[in-house]
């Protein structure tokens, strides 16, 4: 179902950004990419997901478990696959703790390596944006004001999801009492059913309870942490010069790299934690009110298909393979266990 949303959503924003050019002119205007640069655009949003997956190779590493890159790099594509198609990009790292469960890694690791995954992204994301904010301020209201509202908004929901995982860090016992009296009142205004309550209010003591423990392992190992910040913002900028790249190959050189970087990640933190399905829809027009000045009235419409080309449906379509290979390879072992 996330998956035909997107489809649809994505069908009539290019719809609508498209509707006045023969599709002919479209195809010329892509031509016009110098090719090279867009591999390195591919190898850039590959990188980036490499990226996650070091993270994940070092974590199991430090924790004395013993698996090999190309596994580390499967969990990866997995978790953006589902992290692309549902809304807040909440479908991933359950899916690479299940994976990660089927090749006997026990949960209790594949929780602490995805909870210090989460809060390196999101906290990275906030990090690096007020750093430019503060020493870029003129690009950003010149290219980005028009969506300065979804800045502030992207920097409310960003901060508080952080915020949250620190309380749950800080202060574990707050963070449950404040999560069962979420609970009782969502069943009392009748958003959740009654039935439903004990289930999640379990899941809401475990969850708590898993985040504390991890919290006590962070404190202890702040090294590792700040490893994985690292790594982490190394990733995040692979991903976020890819815009850059699809610049360059057009053969426009006027606008500094920095630049370019500053106002993609402004975009990240506008659209990241809306809602939508990858993002989608938001993006586009996020990058068209952003970049048109830029590239060119001529160029940003081509410039927005590659550079949302490499940026997500590269990498959908790449976890989509890996997932399926693995799915089908799985079958195939439990066949094998039960003959």
């Amino acid at each position: 179902m996330n998956i035909g949303l997107i489809l649809v959503i994505t069908f009539f924003t290019l719809h609508l950004i498209f509707k006045e050019q023969e599709f002919h002119e479209i195809i010329r205007d892509l031509k016009g990419a110098d090719p090279l640069w867009i591999l390195s655009g591919a190898c850039a949003a590959v990188l980036f997901v490499a990226g996650e997956a070091s993270i994940i190779h070092y974590m199991l590493r430090v924790l004395d478990q013993k698996t090999s890159f190309l596994k580390c790099l499967k969990y990866s594509f997995v978790g953006f696959i589902f992290s692309y198609i549902t809304p807040s990009s909440t479908g991933g790292q359950p899916m690479q703790m299940y994976h990660m469960k089927k090749d006997k890694i026990k949960i209790g690791y594949s929780t602490l390596i995805m909870l210090l995954i989460t809060i390196a992204y999101k906290s990275v994301l906030v990090i690096m944006a007020l750093g430019f904010l503060i020493f870029n301020f003129d690009v950003i209201r010149l290219h980005a004001g028009d969506m300065k509202w979804l800045i502030v908004l992207g920097f409310g929901m960003n901060l508080s999801f952080i915020a949250a995982l620190l309380l749950i860090f800080i202060k574990p016992i707050w963070a449950r009492a404040l999560g069962i009296k979420a609970v009782y009142l969502l069943t009392k205004m009748r958003i959740m059913k009654k039935k439903n309550k004990e289930k999640y209010t379990e899941k809401l003591i475990r969850i708590c309870d898993t985040y504390a423990m991890g919290a006590d392992y962070i404190k202890r190992n702040l090294s590792v942490v700040f490893n994985v910040f690292l790594i982490t913002a190394v990733q995040r900028i692979f991903l976020f010069s890819i815009t850059w790249i699809v610049y360059r190959a057009y053969g426009l050189n006027s606008t500094r790299f920095i630049d370019i970087l500053t106002i993609q990640i402004m975009i990240g933190v506008a659209v990241e934690m809306l809602p939508l399905p990858g993002a989608a829809g938001i993006s586009e027009g996020c990058f068209l009110l952003a970049f048109t000045e830029i590239f060119g009235t001529e160029l940003v419409k081509p410039a927005l298909l590659i550079s949302r080309g490499l940026t997500y449906y590269l990498i959908l379509i790449l976890g989509a393979v890996v997932t399926l290979t693995v799915h089908i390879i799985n079958i195939k072992k439990e066949k094998k266990q039960n003959e």
